[in-house]
């Protein structure tokens, strides 16, 4: 990555020692890539005719069943390929994001973020360590280095953790499965505008009995210009590696262990500091015994471990802006910087049960959390005048959260095209203000929350269709971000800590699935109400301190789409998502609502290649609620409708060997989102800006995946 800063470049600065951490998982990629080309006979590469295998390039994910989303986040996308979740989790209808700059924004699903999301990489919790999400969970996440990403609408799952009340949504990597000594590699490069590169090796070799999967990944880019040619303050430079060694003594027996590491910068446009540091350590251990019994089919336990060590500092990919000093006088050149981290141990026992006509899953969940910082937490200067680093400060925990849950599922098959699926879960909550400055120093809160849902569906017998009806009932408890020390809370309170309630939501979704031989359909909606709703107020009672408190809110809306094969050749698709949300308390729009979206896109596939064009319209939004939104955003202003154009194509050279390309914004349109940040003045935006970063221009880029 190499960033303009004061005239000149200056390239990424991750360290010499995670660097070489990142070349270990690549080199082992590499060295098993050698072994197929050395020792074909091993890889039992099987070869398919050209063209079997139809490219295609993701332009938006349908729904897969009722309520359930799942693709493989390996295949091709437009627009450009992600760098992180939230930038893949965007090809989803209903889904949107938080931009900071180039990478790394903070996701929204129908108008819901944070912990209404529960962001799982198998299985488990990434959480960052920002006390304003600059490390949002999906910035950890390299999405094409999972086998499969899995979301789940609404609250309709009790399986995978509390709070889920928006959706859950699973990065997931599964076993591999050797029937003979053998080496598999997959992996792709990918160019484009803007400096940017990325490129990933994930190689496993093993047999019958077990495996050793290498998996390592970089994406990089340099900042990007608008539709006007103006340059966006939005460069980075992260990596990723992850090794598992895997035991399958049988077909019904996995026991896995894993360890991952990970690092970065990123320079953000919307932000008063940028993030030097993501470094990311991760281990699991996941053991999975099937057919058990007669009934008892499956047992899964899993224990994680995760830590996030973030920096941002305003000195590493930008210039030190002024500080105002009153009177006139202004001190150059400040140096800012702060360090937090946190730790998330987790663990997790499921048994799946399975009768004539009934099928049933329970178990219990628990989860630690720890968050400190440096404890000047902003770097300073002694009496000299010299800057001192976070790292000369001592640690001091701020934050410490512990859950216990109890969970059970049951679907009953109720005929031979009808289920009803219900579920159930309980969860504890222990979390203590750890800080020695807040009126709530060393204060815990417990509290005990409950959740549930149940659903019905029906597969029709006039037509290939299935529709579907479910409630679900949340109880979130207020996360880290809701309760940090120091964030004022409601009217009459001490502070956020003290006065914020859990969160309730109650919601109807219902929708339906179409699939005949040249037409697919599908529709999902909503309709909830969430008392207690936890709101952030940037202008509370006219004084601009910072305040969140409940309010209660409505909300609805639907995703839909169509796809339909005109010819062999030729497929038109279709997909629209509106969300609309309603602050009763305050008789007002609710806050940081996305608008209409709509993707148009056409293609044509014949024998080994694809051509395809996208176009992407977005209504204008005109129902905000002014300064006010959650911990990352906030309502700026109205916003304008825009439409994007774009093209793409792919070319399979063989069944192992697939080019794609695409153009991004075709005609170089400058366009801003409605769920935006305001530039920095830091970086020359006005000081009194309301509107959002705008996104990138014209943009190409071409990807090469391979597969042996």
């Amino acid at each position: 990555m190499s960033t303009e800063k004061n005239g000149h470049k200056a390239s990424a600065r991750v360290s010499n020692e995670s660097r070489q951490l990142m070349i270990r998982p690549l080199a082992l990629g590499v060295a098993l890539a050698s072994a197929v080309m050395a020792f074909p006979a091993l890889a039992a590469i099987t070869e398919v005719p050209i063209g079997e295998l139809e490219p295609m390039i993701v332009t938006a994910v349908p729904l897969s069943s009722p309520i359930t989303v799942e693709t493989d986040p390996r295949q091709p996308r437009q627009p450009a390929p992600a760098s992180d979740g939230a930038d893949y989790l965007k090809t989803i209808p209903g889904f949107s994001a938080i931009r900071n700059g180039g990478t790394n924004g903070d996701p929204v699903f129908r108008g819901m973020f944070g912990s209404r999301l529960r962001i799982l990489t198998n299985g488990s919790q990434m959480l960052g360590a920002c006390p304003s999400r600059m490390d949002a969970p999906t910035s950890y996440i390299s999405p094409e280095s999972y086998d499969s990403l899995i979301v789940v609408k609404g609250p309709q799952s009790v399986l995978w953790g509390p709070g889920a009340s928006a959706a859950t949504v699973r990065f997931d990597r599964g076993p591999e499965a050797f029937d003979d000594p053998g080496v598999r590699v997959d992996g792709s490069v990918m160019a484009g505008t803007y400096g940017r590169f990325d490129r990933r090796v994930d190689a496993a070799a093993g047999n019958r009995d077990g495996y050793v999967r290498a998996i390592g990944s970089q994406s990089e880019a340099n900042d990007y210009k608008d539709g006007d040619g103006n340059t966006v303050p939005s460069a980075w430079d992260k990596w990723n590696g992850d090794l598992a060694v895997g035991v399958t003594p049988d077909e019904d027996t996995w026991l896995e262990v894993t360890a991952g590491r990970g690092d970065g910068e990123a320079r953000y446009a919307g932000r008063g500091m940028d993030g030097s540091r993501f470094l990311r350590e991760t281990a699991g251990l996941r053991f999975e015994k099937q057919n058990l019994g007669d009934h008892w089919s499956k047992l899964e336990f899993q224990a994680n471990y995760a830590y996030a060590d973030h920096v941002m500092d305003n000195f590493t990919l930008r210039e030190p802006s002024s500080m105002n000093m009153g009177g006139g006088m202004s001190m150059g050149g400040s140096k800012m910087a702060s360090e937090l981290d946190r730790r998330t141990r987790s663990t997790r026992l499921a048994s799946t049960w399975d009768w004539d006509d009934v099928s049933w899953v329970a178990g219990v969940d628990a989860e630690h959390q720890e968050h400190q910082e440096h404890r000047g937490r902003k770097s300073s200067y002694d009496m000299a005048g010299e800057y001192v680093a976070p790292e000369n400060f001592a640690w001091k925990k701020d934050y410490e959260q512990t859950q216990y849950g109890l969970f059970s599922e049951l679907t009953w098959y109720a005929g031979d095209r009808e289920r009803v699926i219900g579920g159930a879960r309980l969860d504890r909550y222990r979390v203590t203000d750890e800080s020695d400055d807040t009126a709530t120093a060393g204060d815990t809160r417990h509290d005990t929350l409950p959740s549930g849902f149940v659903r019905y569906e029906q597969d029709l017998e006039a037509a290939p269709a299935t529709w579907y009806a479910g409630i679900g009932h949340v109880q979130r408890f207020p996360d880290y971000w809701e309760l940090k020390p120091g964030l004022a809370g409601p009217s009459g309170s001490l502070n956020a800590f003290d006065g914020l309630e859990p969160e309730k939501t109650s919601q109807l979704d219902i929708g339906a699935q179409y699939h005949a031989a040249q037409t697919r359909a599908w529709v999902s909606g909503y309709l909830g109400y969430i008392e207690d709703f936890i709101l952030f107020d940037y202008a509370a009672g006219g004084t601009g301190t910072t305040r969140v408190g409940n309010v209660d809110a409505q909300i609805a809306g639907a995703e839909l789409g169509a796809a339909h094969d005109f010819t062999e050749n030729w497929t038109a698709q279709a997909t629209l998502a509106y969300a609309w949300g309603r602050n009763a308390t305050d008789d007002e729009p609710l806050p940081q609502i996305p608008p209409l979206e709509s993707r148009l896109s056409v293609t044509y596939a014949r024998d080994s290649y694809s051509v395809g064009a996208l176009w992407r319209l977005v209504a204008p939004q005109t129902r905000v609620a002014l300064n006010k939104g959650n911990v990352v955003g906030q309502d700026l202003e109205e916003s304008a409708g825009f439409g994007v154009f774009s093209l793409n194509g792919a070319y399979e050279f063989s069944a192992n060997v697939t080019v794609s390309a695409g153009v991004d914004n075709v005609f170089d349109n400058t366009y801003t989102e409605h769920l935006n940040l305001a530039g920095n003045a830091a970086f020359g935006y006005p000081a009194d800006l309301d509107s959002g970063i705008n996104e990138p221009g014209r943009m190409l880029w071409a990807k090469l995946d391979f597969h042996f």
